[in-house]
């Protein structure tokens, strides 16, 4: 009897387990069975090209009443499927219409749990930005990875916009599960055991080579609101956008389903997308490289390398040496810049050809960092983030009126007592400004001196007026960038360096008062007033 119903067990789990790979094809759908132990099985609609179902292990993971798809949806596209070497299902989407010119591919392995796919773009979209959402089951997978509630809006009460919440006296908001592009490479759901997980995991030379923005550029990664779990990969996005779209080939990446543990980045391999015949899609063999050292860089700061052009960005870590290696790159002339931190420090010029490696090595140049000068205070450190300052460890995963920052004045900072770390890492018009620095001198100082004042985001037209005892200076406006930035967790835009010119004598024996203020053209409540963010303000002559 044992026996038997242990056989019935069996058979019972048979035909999901030992399902042949392929695809079944039916009016509305193409179903796509990997033929793996696990079942998954992914439906994809022949109308749309949305995904309407995805069975792991015979449950339904996909949210039941919205689908997986680009951006909000193609409306309508050809969508056509074909087998490769017996061994990949390569589903083929194409949207032309008056809101898309794109080409989607979802491709399955013979026995993988894996969605991969990537998304070739002749134009933006016109909703203006640029993602794949995959709406999972919240009741199956609630729980976030690796920021946990940060972006969990379920049951709350919108604040800010429709995208900013205070839940259970915290504030949370999608935004909030950003991470920067050059560190973003496996975010997940998972169940309450942890032992069923559903990750995206990126490509690290390939995802992001047509994103906007560079490195240290966040866009929003997941989102439980109660209804689905949201896991999204944004190409781009309009969200503190600094630089113009790149179209083409974005991608491959991947939808990962995983009962061992959170996937590793380095374990989910993309190379065979060079046997698909993907629009756009250049094999590494057709791709150079380029090597060399960093120098000029503090070793208290990452050196980051960046290459650019119009059509293609990429970016690595240089080691403790300063020695580096690029991905494997597209071939094409790339300006090339180096970062301390996340300051830029220098720039220079490089072609990449295929085939080979190109030589390049590059020095720190700008004067920030190599100029030889007296410094007689410095608030922060020059690394192109407010990171050390006031509120800066809390302001990338909560609103600025969240109770668990600290209060954000105005405060007074106080020379040699006063610790960076009260002073604030952003200004806002109508809540703290202006942030008053106290600096005690034993003597005046007889030279005319500088007051730099570093700031990395602005909304707003948000910069500096500056007091310096009875001397005063104004600036005119930054570059807009038509976004909302510190409220939803963002501090970096075009980064603003003003220099306050203090002239001779005006630092006396004794104590001296400046005073920052935020000035703008315009005005605006609490923390959607003009404001800027800042990196660092150093005293020098």
């Amino acid at each position: 009897m044992l026996l038997s119903t242990l056989a019935f067990g069996l058979l019972a789990w048979a035909p999901q387990a030992l399902a042949a790979f392929g695809v079944t094809t039916s009016t509305s759908s193409y179903v796509v069975d990997s033929g793996n132990d696990n079942g998954f099985v992914v439906t994809v609609s022949r109308s749309d090209c949305s995904i309407t179902s995805i069975k792991y292990r015979g449950t339904e993971y996909q949210y039941s009443s919205q689908s997986s798809h680009i951006a909000s949806g193609l409306g309508s596209a050809t969508v056509s499927y074909s087998i490769v070497s017996s061994t990949y299902a390569k589903v083929t989407c194409v949207a032309k219409n008056s809101d898309f010119d794109l080409t989607h591919y979802y491709v399955i392995k013979s026995g993988d749990s894996t969605v991969y796919m990537a998304t070739y773009t002749n134009a933006e979209p016109a909703i203006g930005e640029l993602r794949y959402i995959a709406r999972l089951s919240n009741s199956l997978l609630p729980v976030e990875y690796p920021f946990g509630t940060a972006s969990t809006t379920a049951g709350g009460t919108a604040i800010e916009g429709s995208d900013v919440f205070k839940v259970s006296g915290e504030t949370r908001s999608k935004f909030y599960s950003s991470q920067r592009f050059i560190d973003n490479k496996v975010w997940c759901f998972t169940n309450s055991g942890a032992d069923i997980h559903a990750c995206m995991v990126t490509d690290p030379s390939r995802t992001y080579e047509k994103s906007s923005g560079g490195p240290f550029f966040r866009d929003i990664n997941s989102n439980n609101n109660g209804e689905f779990s949201a896991l999204t990969l944004y190409m781009n996005s309009g969200h503190v956008q600094t630089e113009s779209y790149r179209q083409g080939l974005h991608g491959p990446y991947a939808l990962v389903f995983s009962r061992s543990g959170i996937p590793v980045q380095a374990g989910v391999d993309f190379s065979f997308f060079s046997s698909l015949s993907i629009s756009g899609y250049t094999a590494d063999s057709a791709r150079g490289y380029v090597s060399g050292t960093a120098t000029g860089v503090s070793s208290s700061f990452e050196k980051v390398i960046h290459w650019t052009n119009s059509n293609f960005q990429y970016w690595t870590k240089a080691s403790s040496s300063g020695a580096f290696t690029s991905p494997a790159m597209v071939p094409g002339t790339y300006t090339m810049i180096l970062y301390q931190g996340e300051l830029k420090v220098a720039s220079q010029s490089v072609s990449v050809t295929a085939g080979s490696t190109k030589s390049s090595n590059i020095a720190a140049t700008s004067a920030i960092v190599t100029s030889s000068h007296t410094t007689v205070f410095k608030i922060g450190e020059w690394d192109g983030t407010p990171t050390g300052l006031l509120n800066a460890d809390k302001q990338l995963r909560m609103h600025p009126s969240d109770s668990r920052m600290s209060s954000w004045g105005p405060l007074t900072y106080t020379v040699g007592s006063s610790s960076a770390s009260s002073f604030p890492m952003a200004l806002f018009k109508s809540v703290n400004a202006p942030v008053t620095i106290k600096l005690p001198l034993s003597s005046a100082i007889s030279k005319a001196a500088t007051l730099r004042i570093g700031t990395t985001l602005a909304f707003a037209g948000g910069r500096p007026s500056v007091t310096v005892n009875s001397y005063s200076q104004s600036f005119s406006a930054p570059v807009s960038i038509d976004s909302r930035g510190v409220t939803r967790g963002a501090y970096r835009g075009n980064g603003e360096v003003y220099d306050v010119a203090i002239p001779a004598g005006t630092l006396v024996s004794g104590t001296n008062t400046i005073t920052i203020s935020v000035i703008s053209g315009s005005s605006g409540d609490t923390f959607l007033s003009p404001n800027f963010v800042f990196d660092c303000v150093e005293l020098f002559y």
